[in-house]
């Protein structure tokens, strides 16, 4: 058995499905493990390329990963998908992560920094709260509506940015 050159990882949120491969290929480790053991396990192994599918958790993964002098690779899920060669589980998830990694035309996602998630956060957030907003003013409009009120369709919030470029 070779020494593991490439950990192949499917993130999950409680337990993790690690899949270690030699640079031939073949099998080193199939293990399971939790949040803490996988931190501890991941610590302990030598700087290899550790890939994931770049999904919720997988940049805070991979700040941590990099932190243990492993090169991360994330990878899009819908290029993972085709290498699954079985059932959907997580083991073949992590097996098909380490085949798609290893593809040499293999397109990678760059893993954020905390500040590139925290202007995202933020971003989502207002985003979200500019369209509850809007659903809201629209079905108080719809509401009064129904008693013969009509309300104008702009919000007070849009009237006073109009008054202020006028």
């Amino acid at each position: 058995m070779g020494e593991v050159t490439i950990i192949g990882v499917d993130l999950a949120k409680n337990v993790f499905q690690a899949h270690g491969a030699a640079a031939d290929g073949s099998v080193v480790f199939r293990k399971k493990l939790s949040r803490l053991q996988f931190t501890r396990f991941m610590a302990e192994q030598p700087p290899c390329v550790v890939a994931m599918e770049a999904c919720a958790s997988a940049h805070h993964w991979a700040r941590e990963m990099a932190r243990h002098g492993h090169e991360v690779r994330l990878i899009a899920p819908h290029y993972v998908k085709p290498f699954l060669k079985r059932q959907k589980n997580d083991a073949a998830d992590a097996e098909a992560i380490v085949e798609a990694a290893q593809r040499p035309t293999m397109r990678f996602v760059e893993p954020k920094s905390t500040e590139q998630q925290a202007r995202a956060v933020v971003f989502r957030t207002r985003e979200q709260l500019v369209k509850q907003r809007t659903e809201t003013v629209n079905a108080l409009r719809s509401h009064l509506y129904e008693f013969g009120h009509v309300a104008p369709v702009r919000t007070a919030v849009q009237k006073s940015a109009t008054v202020a470029a006028g």
